[in-house]
């Protein structure tokens, strides 16, 4: 492996690049273990993203190691009706299909008010939890993979670029999942958010593409107008809290 490559010009630019495009390919992901994090018992919430994502970062460098191999997969291996299906599309649909469940069960939940019951740890383990992060993290990977193939052309800089992003992500896990658990409606969006994702999957499946950038900003605007939301709430109490202390005082 040509460590000198780190050194060059070019060998940083795709380093950059590649970092910034994973921590962003990676949002969709954090949501989702940040979620699932929260429906364990607080004790073993860090336990999951910790081992969850050190269990995600090494399948991922050992899919970029057999990035051949990924790429392969994009191949059709049989035909519906004239529609070409691969082991790529297969694992998508799966994929999709599987955080639209969660999503919905999730959403269910709270809704009927079943989200302190599955807190105490009840119809959820540890090792559940992380078998989920990981084999969700593999559904990620895919446009992971493809987009570090696309910036460089060295493995060794697809790997660190990779490691430094899993690494950002948990070191922000925690402080993501406590934000999202504090506020509710938050909660939801990123749910929706995870809706949305699934369904982007599964018409990734059938060879509809549709543009990822479009679906972040329309999630990153949705979480800014919630955090306008929130600010207004906030500033509503307090001019309540002040106005009831002036009244409490002229009473006296």
């Amino acid at each position: 492996m040509d460590f000198s490559v780190l050194f060059s010009s070019e060998g940083l630019l795709s380093l950059i690049m590649l970092t910034f495009m994973e921590i962003v390919l990676g949002v969709d992901n954090i949501i989702f273990i940040s979620i699932l994090s929260n429906t364990l018992p607080p004790v073993q919430e860090k336990q999951a993203r910790l081992v969850g994502i050190s269990l995600a970062l090494i399948v991922r460098v050992a899919l970029l190691s057999a990035v051949v191999w990924i790429v392969a997969w994009s191949k059709p291996i049989f035909e519906i009706y004239g529609f070409d299906v691969s082991i790529r599309d297969i694992i998508l649909f799966l994929g999709g299909a599987f955080l639209l469940y969660k999503s919905t069960l999730e959403i269910h939940e709270k809704l009927e008010g079943h989200e302190e019951v599955v807190k105490k740890g009840k119809g959820h383990s540890l090792t559940n939890v992380i078998v989920q992060i990981v084999l969700i993290d593999i559904v990620f990977s895919f446009d992971s993979i493809l987009t570090a193939v696309g910036l460089a052309n060295h493995l060794l800089i697809m790997i660190i670029a990779v490691v430094i992003s899993m690494v950002l992500m948990l070191v922000f896990s925690g402080t993501i999942s406590a934000f999202i658990n504090k506020h509710p409606t938050i909660k939801m969006l990123a749910l929706s958010f995870l809706l949305l994702i699934g369904v982007l999957l599964v018409m990734e499946a059938f060879h509809q593409h549709v543009p990822k950038g479009y679906i972040y900003f329309a999630i990153a605007f949705s979480l800014f107008v919630e955090i306008l939301n929130n600010r207004a709430k906030k500033v509503k109490e307090s001019r309540k809290e002040v106005s009831d202390k002036d009244e409490t005082k002229g009473e006296q």
